[in-house]
């Protein structure tokens, strides 16, 4: 396991309340030993106005699940990852539906955790491939 502690999905959801996450209705649904995965659906507030899933969208799914993955790793009490660099290709076009990020680890140690995020329609076809760069900085003490 790649965690640090222990994580459910009930737990992240929880941190997402109030947030871009929040509003976009991404939900955790799997912590897997490597792995997070989480789904958001295709609708008003994730659509460009042709109907087709709005590639902003993916990113902010993206770095969402890739932000929190970094979270994971790290002891909560004193870092974060905060997001340095992203870039996606948008490979297949959503119009309905729910799409399922599944975020992987590419490199996870020192200051720096580097993401594999693929995006998946409901039929289960790749439809956004991203790579998400997390810099890894001291929690602020509030």
């Amino acid at each position: 396991m790649i965690w640090n502690e222990k994580v459910t999905p009930q737990q992240i959801n929880a941190i997402n309340k109030n947030t871009l996450g929040e509003f976009l209705e991404i939900n955790f649904t799997e912590v897997g030993d490597d792995f997070l995965k989480a789904t958001m659906p295709v609708n008003n507030k994730t659509t460009q106005p042709f109907g087709l899933l709005h590639g902003g969208a993916s990113v902010a799914l993206a770095e969402t699940i890739g932000s929190v993955a970094s979270w994971c790793v790290v002891n909560k009490e004193l870092f974060i990852g905060v997001g340095v660099e992203i870039n996606a290709s948008h490979i297949r076009s959503v119009t309905e539906g729910l799409v399922t990020a599944i975020c992987s680890p590419i490199k996870i140690s020192g200051k720096t955790h580097v993401w594999d995020i693929k995006i998946y329609n409901d039929k289960s076809e790749l439809c956004c491939v991203s790579r998400f760069t997390a810099m890894i900085i001291p929690k602020r003490k509030e």
